[in-house]
């Protein structure tokens, strides 16, 4: 781990290259979106260290997050996920996924894609906050409130309006990294 400043959190190689290089940058993949949606669902209650150390094998199980294959699945591919000890193997997460995935298509069809359906909760632009320190970050906003809402309306599984924040920050729809964060001043260029 290199002497930039950042934010208090990333406490090895693993949470560093991800808060240095994905963490808070905008997404519009509607892919990415849709795999970051199912692993902040599967974090639930868990560390984010624990999605993360188990990212590849999740890409791996769930068809690299390709949208229309997962609203497939059958029993027999819930069955092989409940077995696969390289993701988490709770039943009602890998439901939520499968449950997700079928929205997540209704979604798009009356949006155009996922992408525009999430952004248009913070009007388009990713918010610039300007947090000292990470007590000022909140766990929740009306906008997070908003869309976790409006996700559980149309039948989307596990979308909390925490789980719904950090999903936020995430991709991007919020640069929540500290202003002494040498990434904060980086993301708010884009």
């Amino acid at each position: 781990m290199n002497n930039l400043s950042r934010c208090p959190w990333p406490h090895d190689e693993l949470y560093v290259k991800y808060h240095d290089e994905e963490w808070g940058v905008p997404c519009h993949d509607d892919r990415r979106l849709f795999e970051m949606l199912v692993l902040e669902g599967a974090q639930a209650g868990l560390s984010w260290h624990t999605v993360l150390k188990k990212r590849e094998n999740y890409r791996a199980a769930f068809d690299h997050f390709d949208v229309e294959k997962i609203a497939r699945y059958d029993d027999r591919k819930v069955r092989q996920l409940l077995a696969d000890s390289g993701i988490i193997r709770n039943r009602l997460k890998i439901a939520a996924a499968i449950q997700n995935a079928r929205v997540c298509l209704t979604v798009s069809g009356e949006f155009g894609s996922f992408d525009k359906y999430l952004w248009q909760f913070i009007g388009g632009q990713s918010r610039q906050n300007h947090w000292r320190a990470m007590g000022e970050v909140p766990a929740r906003t009306a906008e997070s409130d908003a869309m976790s809402k409006d996700l559980a309306r149309r039948g989307f599984k596990f979308v909390g309006s925490t789980i719904c924040y950090a999903y936020m920050q995430a991709v991007g729809m919020v640069n929540d990294h500290l202003v002494s964060c040498y990434r904060h001043k980086e993301l708010a260029r884009r």
